[in-house]
């Protein structure tokens, strides 16, 4: 009678490794790529700067894109820290989504990554979309929990835009301070639960005409 336990079942996808191989990895690529840029930035350079060997990184990683975009990632999420700005008060969320947002693009290291082709852009995209967007719809609720989610969001990215990514004098000129007091009436108002009156779209729906 064979008594050995069963062999545990192999789950599906990527293995997630071992975290601490996973940041060392990070940590010497985001090096690398600010000093060399991510066209001269090789997988091999990487994994030397690592101490690793370079199958992790294709391993862990997938390719150098897929490396590039977990570094862009991982600076969103150390900045952008969904749970930390969520958790507050509810009253001055406004202010520490737009305090995350000006604190990660004024860093100068991220502003430097931020310039490194389509990847950085690909990177920044997938963040709003499927970090900050999501996440804002679990934590919102309701039916309308999209339809505020993707306000914030726009607004969010708009101040990205404007003021980092392709700049207007008037938007770069603020500092991170007035641009909280300008923006924070936008984002309380896109936050603000819809009138059961209003379409997904913002508009209220037309009356019927009185009869006469």
């Amino acid at each position: 009678m064979n008594n050995a336990a069963p062999s545990p079942a192999r789950t599906r996808g990527r293995p997630r490794g071992n975290p601490p191989t996973r940041a060392s990895i990070v940590s010497a690529a985001r090096t690398l790529f600010l000093e060399r840029g991510y066209r001269r930035t090789t997988v091999r350079a990487v994994a030397a700067a690592a101490g690793v060997d370079p199958a992790l990184i294709a391993y862990h990683f997938g390719s150098k894109k897929g490396l590039f975009a977990d570094v862009m990632q991982f600076q969103c999420a150390n900045a952008l820290a969904v749970d930390e700005v969520l958790g507050g008060d509810p009253a001055t969320l406004p202010d520490r989504l737009i305090d995350a947002v000006t604190g990660l693009w004024e860093d100068a290291g991220f502003q430097q990554l931020t310039t490194q082709g389509d990847e950085a852009a690909e990177a920044i995209r997938e963040y709003l979309e499927h970090e900050l967007l999501a996440r804002l719809v679990e934590f919102l609720g309701g039916r309308d929990a999209t339809a505020r989610a993707t306000a914030v969001v726009t607004i969010l990215g708009g101040l990205i835009y404007t003021r980092y990514l392709n700049p207007l004098p008037t938007p770069a000129a603020l500092t991170p301070s007035e641009t909280r007091r300008t923006l924070t009436p936008a984002l309380r108002a896109a936050l603000a639960p819809r009138s059961p009156a209003t379409t997904t779209t913002g508009t209220a729906r037309p009356r019927s005409p009185a009869p006469r």
